[in-house]
């Protein structure tokens, strides 16, 4: 049986069938993306002789198609200056607490290293504003530098954990393309780093060594191809959510009537490049998929119910814990119910509105739900939220209210109603920086992994705090770089 192209995995080159004359560098890094700019940056700063690859033909990849979200804390000049105490404990145990496996390893080294990397980010030439947004949003609407991204102020996380916003947002309005103003900062950096970037230029296959070493990359450019040699390479080519057949292998949730975030590239090539040489895949069944509801935050105030009537998440979770929640359900079906005092006009109108109902009887029939299950739950719901309280799903005060001025409105949050988005979250193995595992926790020495192709702290949807993968694809891509350097010189002294 044939395995389907885009299960492919490329086969190997032997170095012995390298020419002697092949060019070479110190470190060879595939992708301009966060990850992989923050690699070459790091890399060629320590030193190396670096060469940067884009199958593009600008720098930026999927990173430039965010908002500019970063997860940092611990105590940054943002947090400080909008009176938002946070420690290095608290941002640990949150992250560790909140995420399906935690590698506490990781977690613990980002938290640490987050003020240190929020001024490195900074040193490239912007500054996130000092200003705090208090609303529920996806991203700030306007340029403010910080708002809680994730379930920090969510049961149970804020009854053991200090909460504390780490959603830090480049200064750029609107909730797309933010990310532009770092990658086109990374690569005026990287350009006077010396790196020598090739874009519209692919790798194809990866140079191994008798011994299993990673030794170089084959490249492809058009109808032009070659090898560059190497003693380290840097995967951060991007996640697969445009690979059809890796996602109905790993996550065919993503199949599933969604919008792909990513771009043309984010093929899986990389993460195959990784399995050609043994490397152990970490959390590929694990997608981000999301249907935010909000803004208006007013929203948040309503109640959530499956087709049977019953709520399931407190409605103040992160939009993807909800999403995740109602992915869940029976038939993946779901309603957000709103009474006319907490309804106004949609920002960003993914989650439709079904219909408007003068009563809760009508809108229980309506809806199909059994009989008596919506009149139970509302009435259980106000009669609780009338007081501040939610024994059920402990939603915070704040946005508790009971929903009893009619008409109610439904908003429909079933999979294939809603506009659901979604992107992959699983990669390569990983070490804390960025060195490539086989199952058996070995190295694959010569090669290292970060971005969207590597398995780093964000695991799963429910877990998820927005700004992680950019947060975490510049930390660890920034590792790996240096780890690469290092690997490089240490390779260079052993052969004199």
């Amino acid at each position: 049986m044939s395995v389907p192209a885009g299960l492919a995995i490329p086969a190997t080159v032997s170095a012995h069938d390298v020419p002697p004359d092949t060019e070479t560098f110190d470190v060879v890094v595939v992708g301009f993306g966060i990850a992989g700019g923050c690699a070459a940056l790091e890399a060629a700063r320590a030193g190396a002789r670096v060469l940067l690859l884009e199958k593009a033909a600008v720098h930026g990849g999927t990173s430039s198609m965010s908002g500019g979200h970063f997860y940092l804390g611990a105590g940054t000049a943002v947090q400080e200056a909008t009176g938002h105490d946070d420690s290095v404990d608290a941002m640990t145990r949150y992250l560790v607490a909140s995420t399906k496996d935690p590698d506490e390893e990781k977690i613990r080294l980002y938290c640490e290293g987050s003020v240190e990397h929020f001024d490195w980010l900074e040193a490239l030439g912007f500054q996130f504003e000092r200003s705090y947004f208090p609303g529920k949003a996806v991203i700030q609407p306007g340029t403010e530098g910080l708002m809680y991204t994730g379930n920090e102020k969510v049961w149970p996380f804020r009854e053991e954990i200090p909460p504390a916003p780490r959603g830090h947002k480049v200064p750029v309005p609107g909730d797309t393309e933010g990310t532009k103003i770092v990658m086109d900062l990374l690569r005026v950096r990287v350009e006077e780093a010396g790196v020598e970037v090739r874009f519209e230029t692919g790798a194809s296959n990866l140079v191994v060594t008798d011994d299993g070493a990673v030794a170089g990359v084959a490249w492809k450019r058009y109808d032009e191809s070659g090898v560059v040699l190497a003693p380290a390479v840097v995967v951060a080519a991007g996640g697969y959510v445009m690979n059809r057949d890796m996602l109905e292998e790993y996550t065919p949730a993503l199949t599933r009537k969604l919008f792909a975030l990513g771009g043309s590239y984010d093929d899986g090539l990389g993460i195959r490049l990784g399995q050609s040489v043994g490397a152990a895949l970490e959390h590929m069944d694990e997608p981000f998929i999301t249907a935010p509801f909000y803004p208006p935050s007013s929203l948040v105030k309503g109640l959530i119910v499956n087709k049977l009537g019953q709520r399931f998440v407190a409605e103040d979770s992160y939009h993807a814990r909800t999403s995740y929640h109602v992915l869940q359900q029976p038939d993946a079906t779901a309603y957000l119910i709103a009474d006319s005092d907490h309804m106004e006009e949609q920002r960003m109108p993914l989650v439709p509105l079904k219909d408007g109902y003068e009563t809760v009887e009508e809108m229980e029939a309506a809806l199909g739900l059994p009989e008596g299950s919506l009149v139970a739950t509302m009435a259980r719901y106000n009669e609780h939220a009338a007081r501040g309280e939610d024994p059920d799903f402990h939603k915070h005060p704040d946005w508790l209210a009971p929903q009893t001025t009619g008409p109610w409105g439904v908003y429909d949050l079933t999979l294939g109603t809603a506009l659901y988005a979604g992107f992959t979250l699983g990669g390569m193995r990983t070490g804390v920086d960025g060195e490539v595992l086989r199952e058996d926790r070995s190295v694959v020495p010569g090669l290292y992994a970060a971005g969207a192709c590597a398995s780093n702290i964000a695991q799963d949807g429910a877990g998820y705090c927005s700004g992680t993968q950019l947060g975490e694809g510049s930390f660890f891509g920034r590792r790996a770089g240096l780890a690469a350097a290092r690997l490089s010189a240490e390779s260079t002294e052993m052969a004199r």
